[in-house]
């Protein structure tokens, strides 16, 4: 990809990893995207419409692989990279001009002193791009060197942990995060699920306090101190679905909870 000024130094390369499951509406243009890659690597979790067939297009690192959730599915798509970094997009995401060139110079010009690079992140929904209202910037690495990362956090917030220093790139991803309102609330609904199986598993136990103090703060955090209310309708509802999705996520480990306290007093015959 970067071709420095001394001819007898070593090219930089580039890995990007990108996961999906029947993205034919949007697959082609995140691929697009980041053609400039040495390589691009696409692990598929066995779409059933045309998303193997777009992608068949542009790499031929296509692997289908049963999905194993959004942490394990990453870590295995990085493990498929070959190159000396790794670009890790979604396929709802796509790189812009701008930063595909702040990408090569930072790799050109940093010279190795850093181990990977954070990325803002601004979504395109309900008709706007979202500046306020919370969603911006969003920080998160996404280049890293291969050899230097590994995976943490939980599904369906997975992070990369980088060993060694991160620098914050001033150009965003473009997100395309949901389709439309239906797409969105099917989104909470599925992720605060998992959210909560995940809190369980961590040994975090229900307290009223968080189902009723938690969804305000979040909404206020939105509307008021991010200015969601800048705009309009849109910002409202914004701020209360964030709101709803915080409630969501400790109902559900309530009635997780709940579930497992009536298989432990349930008579045995």
């Amino acid at each position: 990809m970067i071709h420095p000024s001394n001819p007898l130094d070593r090219p930089v390369t580039v890995s990007a990893i990108v996961v999906c499951y029947n993205e034919e509406e949007r697959i082609g243009a995140c691929l697009e995207s980041i053609r400039w890659c040495d390589e691009i690597v696409v692990v598929d979790s066995f779409s059933t419409d045309r998303t193997p067939e777009i992608c068949r297009r542009y790499t031929e690192r296509f692997i289908q692989r049963k999905w194993a959730g959004y942490r394990d599915q990453k870590a295995y798509a990085h493990s498929q990279a070959t190159q000396d970094w790794v670009l890790l997009i979604d396929s709802d995401e796509r790189v812009t001009t701008e930063l595909q060139q702040e990408i090569s110079d930072a790799l050109r010009r940093d010279k190795g002193a850093y181990a990977g690079y954070s990325v803002p992140r601004l979504v395109r929904y309900l008709h706007r791009w979202w500046w306020r209202g919370g969603w911006y910037p969003d920080y998160d690495v996404r280049l890293f060197r291969r050899v230097r990362a590994t995976w943490g956090g939980s599904d369906p917030h997975e992070k990369i942990l980088v060993d060694g220093k991160v620098r914050r790139l001033k150009h965003h991803l473009e997100h395309y995060s949901y389709r439309n309102i239906d797409d969105h609330i099917q989104r909470i609904n599925r992720f605060t699920s998992i959210s909560s199986q995940e809190l369980k598993k961590e040994g975090c136990r229900w307290r009223l306090s968080d189902a009723l103090l938690r969804p305000p703060v979040r909404f206020f955090r939105s509307y008021i101190i991010k200015r969601g209310f800048l705009e309009g309708f849109a910002g409202f509802y914004i701020a209360l679905t964030a709101a709803v999705y915080v409630f969501l996520k400790y109902a559900k480990l309530w009635e997780l909870e709940v579930e497992e306290k009536k298989k432990i007093d349930r008579p045995r015959r």
